[in-house]
């Protein structure tokens, strides 16, 4: 479950995030300048993330989501470590958002015209083999096609519903996820990212600074984004229900 972070007071929004570790950073020696103003000080050598400021952070990257869930616009949701690919998984399936939990394929936004015929590609052969419109090939040809349409589905499925570019995307780790954070920065694409103390994330623009190394602390902020822009595309589709007022 999400937490309404504006019906909450900050500091319990603080101690929900300090009770699920989201204040350990890295060792003081792994951190990242840019990260400086977002940390607290040391404790046995372990940098303690300031949690205060990270909720500040957290309420404007949640604002943002809405307002791309008001526009129809798609956030998506990367992380590909291994503490992070079945939590993005399972949040952007129930919140029905794009993702990437595999690999970062090169060109996913900088040539996104090229990544989506793979996708279309993909739709095509498995409405194909839904007819039964493949058994007209031989069986070597068949296995050759169930080879494709497996690879396919490995790195595109996860972005069948992606038409045109996002509106933002949000990335675990912002080190690990580098080329995404670059093409992103790159076709103009916001980005919000989880970032530990060892992250740079000048550039980047909505940081998420807190434990991006934490399973529970993932899915905290994961949801958190996924629900905010849930609740964007609710009220926009509310609106659009509402009768034009007569003149």
């Amino acid at each position: 479950m999400s937490v309404n972070i504006k019906e909450i007071s900050k500091e319990d929004l603080v101690k929900k995030m300090f009770d699920l570790g989201a204040h350990f950073g890295y060792a003081r020696e792994s951190r990242h300048a840019s990260t400086k103003p977002f940390l607290f000080g040391l404790k046995n050598k372990t940098v303690i993330i300031d949690l205060e400021k990270t909720a500040d952070s957290l309420a404007v990257a949640c604002d943002f989501a809405k307002s791309l869930g008001l526009a129809k616009k798609s956030i998506i949701l990367v992380g590909t470590k291994k503490e992070a690919a079945n939590v993005i998984q399972n949040v952007a399936v129930e919140y029905d958002l794009p993702y990437v939990n595999e690999r970062w394929i090169g060109g996913t936004l900088t040539n996104f015209k090229q990544i989506r015929s793979r996708i279309d590609r993909l739709i095509d052969l498995k409405d194909q083999e839904a007819k039964g419109e493949l058994a007209k090939y031989t069986k070597k040809e068949r296995n050759v096609i169930a080879k494709e349409v497996s690879d396919l589905e490995r790195y595109f499925e996860s972005l069948i519903t992606l038409t045109k570019l996002p509106g933002a995307i949000f990335v675990v780790d912002s080190k690990k996820e580098a080329i995404a954070v670059a093409e992103a920065t790159k076709v103009g694409v916001p980005v919000i990212a989880l970032a530990n103390s060892d992250c740079n994330i000048e550039g980047i623009a909505y940081p998420l600074v807190a434990n991006d190394a934490q399973l529970k602390v993932i899915e905290f902020f994961a949801r958190e984004i996924a629900e905010a822009h849930r609740e964007g595309v609710r009220e926009g589709d509310k609106k659009a229900a509402e009768p034009t007022p007569v003149a």
